[in-house]
């Protein structure tokens, strides 16, 4: 593990270089983006990163930017030393775990990434700025750790379309993956924030899983039956507070309307005690 951005560079040269060496022509070094408390989710991104590449570098960085003044920056779950404990028995290559100041050594950054239209709405209508600073520290990381191939998670849906949209716009040479939603065995989508449940709101932090699940049951009557089985559902649960329910093209994240057919991610976000949960599904509407 280091937390210096010239050490990390230096260690992926000298990990193209082994690979080479071992006959691996072009050999492929995928990035796993995290801000660490890592669980089976994290993991499973790091088992698909090591399916595409030859060189897997995880990053471990609770990126300040996107935090709001009222938000959890200075409570985020951090366990660095159990997370590299579990990405060695991973035989994950390397590990970045940077430091705010080795980020950002001027404090203030003069220069971000702006997520546009697409990144004031929904999550972004609700943490203004957000999006700005996940951008700008995912450029940051790109141009760091030059990977071939970056993965995500799917749970943060708005984001993976964000990071895939700067990739294409502005000529980054980065493949982006994203992966399925790694949910509990009573259904709730996994997240570091899960954590800071207690057990009873855990119980009702289910209605979400159980509200998109109602929404899949109703795809075949339309969108606006699958969002309104969704609404009754998250309806007859007082314990949550709802942010948002909203159906969305996943090709332009903009809102679908009553006659739109294909596939629509349907997006919910609550809060449940002091926790914000997001949560997510894919309809086929037809």
């Amino acid at each position: 593990m280091t937390d210096s951005i010239t050490t990390i560079r230096a260690r992926i040269q000298d990990a193209r270089r082994e690979a080479e060496a071992r006959g691996i022509s072009s050999p492929k070094v995928v990035l796993v983006p995290t801000m660490g408390a890592l669980h089976d989710g994290h993991l499973t991104l790091v088992d698909h990163a090591r399916t595409l590449g030859d060189v897997v570098v995880v990053s471990i960085f609770v990126n300040p930017l996107q935090f709001g003044p009222n938000e959890d920056l200075s409570t985020y779950p951090r366990t660095l030393d159990v997370d590299v404990a579990k990405l060695a028995e991973r035989d994950v290559h390397l590990v970045f775990a940077p430091t705010a100041a080795e980020m950002y050594p001027d404090g203030n950054v003069g220069t971000r990434v702006v997520a546009g239209e697409a990144g004031t709405t929904f999550e972004g209508r609700t943490r203004p700025g957000h999006f700005d600073g996940m951008l700008t520290v995912v450029s940051k990381l790109f141009h760091i750790v030059s990977p071939d191939i970056a993965v995500f998670g799917e749970k943060d849906r708005q984001q993976l379309f964000l990071v895939k949209r700067m990739v294409r716009d502005l000529n980054i040479p980065v493949e982006v993956h994203g992966v399925p939603i790694v949910r509990a065995e009573d259904g709730l989508a996994l997240s570091s924030r899960n954590a800071f449940l207690s057990d009873e709101e855990r119980q009702s932090a289910l209605t979400l899983s159980r509200a998109l699940e109602a929404a899949v049951a109703a795809e075949a009557r339309g969108i606006d039956a699958a969002v309104a089985a969704a609404q009754s559902v998250l309806d007859g649960e007082s314990a949550i507070e709802l942010d948002y329910l909203a159906a969305v093209n996943p090709d332009t994240f903009g809102p679908v309307d009553s006659g739109y057919t294909g596939a629509v991610v349907v997006l919910v976000a609550a809060k449940v005690g002091s926790t914000r949960l997001i949560d997510n599904r894919t309809l086929a509407v037809s």
